[in-house]
């Protein structure tokens, strides 16, 4: 028999399931957020020791709550971030269970809902909301073999330069991870090889105001659907040091030498492919695509912020674009470490639901499952480009919220006596 019974089980208690508390909090709906660790565990031990937020504090928070002791424009780091939502759910009084892991969750026979097991006993609820997010499996491809090099590490598991042994570092991966960590090796004294693939790459402030303004004024946070074949491609963007435009240029200019993508290995030898210019064009034209939208905007609206012209001025390829490496022997260079900023893998094993595809990955329209009773929150991409920020996570979360009390009406209808209301779904 069950320990006990609800109607909501949120798995995870980040940034997703304390977003997801608050709301079906407000609505009445009986729920327990049950999580395997802490409260937001992964800005507290699965990041290097400088990460801060990519977005400013102003922007990258939940409306009932502001950062204490930050300037607005601050970028907060990962302890603070932490903190910021244990003190959430305090405020809140959501009904977190740390130190619980879910094992398994399966679709109860004849009936409705679903058993939750646990590593405390097993729970019965109608709707279980899975929101652990997306850092969930480290992916580190199958490129160079184990012993090749002393060190190799994911991005997950690099704190701080003093962790690598001495030696040159290769960082595979341009997004704002890597990015930052190679940035962060080098200007310790490291030699840093940077693979760089497809990328976006914003500014990080254009004309006084961040990137994340311009992308909401312009009406861009709420694309729904990425554009074709940048389903995947990582945003180059950081909060570090106060916040700044990433610029591969000025990355090589320090001395981290960029090559292309990471392709295969042999008998001691990396071969990268011979994409690098192409990659560093293309993150150059959405570059400028995004300046020039602002200046439109600008002048469309008569808006009284300064130009800034010199921020189309992108200056010459290094000579480690024009003439590539596309080979590199990792004992002569010196190689002793490679961090894989590589992103990682969904994992739903504990999840026995029949709305995954192929490849393990959800099915679902706004976090809305093809499994009736099934949800999902804080997935990129899970309603709009906003739904990877912080703010975005809190209102895909009131969307679902409103689809379970929703559903909960017309579960409850009975005919006999009319109990039971049905609700119209609310959007964002």
């Amino acid at each position: 028999m069950p320990s006990e019974e609800t109607e909501v089980v949120v798995v995870g208690a980040g940034q997703a399931g304390v977003a997801m508390s608050e709301h079906l909090g407000a609505q009445g709906v009986p729920h327990v957020v049950l999580e395997r660790h802490r409260i937001a565990e992964r800005w507290r031990s699965e990041r290097w020791d400088s990460l801060v937020a990519n977005g400013p504090a102003w922007h990258d928070r939940f409306p009932g709550l502001e950062f204490s002791g930050l300037d607005a424009d601050a970028f907060v780091p990962k302890e603070q971030v932490a903190e910021y939502f244990t003190a959430y759910a305090e405020k809140i009084g959501a009904p977190v269970r740390c130190g619980v892991e879910v094992t398994s969750v399966r679709k109860q026979a004849n009936r409705p809902g679903f058993r939750v097991e646990t590593s405390e006993g097993s729970i019965d609820a109608r709707f279980v909301v899975a929101a652990t997010g997306p850092f969930q499996r480290p992916v580190i491809p199958p490129i160079v073999p184990d012993g090749a090099v002393p060190v190799q590490l994911h991005s997950s598991g690099y704190r701080n330069p003093g962790q690598l042994p001495p030696g040159a570092v290769l960082v595979v991966g341009a997004g704002s991870s890597g990015v930052q960590i190679a940035d962060e090796l080098r200007r310790a004294g490291r030699q840093v090889f940077l693979s760089v693939g497809p990328h976006d790459r914003p500014p990080r402030e254009y004309r006084e105001r961040d990137f994340c303004w311009w992308l909401g004024v312009l009406g861009r946070w709420d694309a729904q659907t990425p554009p074709q074949g940048a389903e995947h491609v990582t945003i180059a963007v950081s909060g570090a040091r106060g916040g700044h435009t990433v610029d591969f240029r000025a990355l090589a200019a320090d001395g981290i030498e960029l090559v292309g993508m990471t392709g295969s290995y042999d008998d001691g030898v990396l071969r990268f492919a011979p994409d690098l210019a192409g990659n560093i064009a293309q993150g150059d034209a959405k570059y400028l695509e995004l300046l020039q939208a602002a200046d439109e905007y600008v002048e469309r609206n008569g808006l009284d912020l300064p130009e800034e012209p010199q921020a189309h001025v992108l200056g010459p390829d290094p000579r480690c674009v024009t003439d590539p490496r596309l080979e590199l022997d990792l004992a002569a260079a010196g190689v002793t470490s490679i961090v894989w900023a590589t992103g990682f893998a969904a994992d739903y094993g504990w999840l026995e639901a029949d709305t995954f595809d192929d490849k393990g990955r959800p099915q679902h329209r706004r976090g809305v499952s093809h499994e009736p009773g099934v949800y999902f929150v804080g997935l990129p991409w899970l309603s709009r480009r906003g739904s990877s920020f912080i703010w975005g996570v809190w209102h895909d979360a009131r969307y679902i919220a409103d689809h379970i009390t929703t559903r909960r009406g017309y579960l409850a209808y009975d005919r006999a006596d009319g109990i039971g209301t049905a609700r119209t779904t609310q959007g964002n």
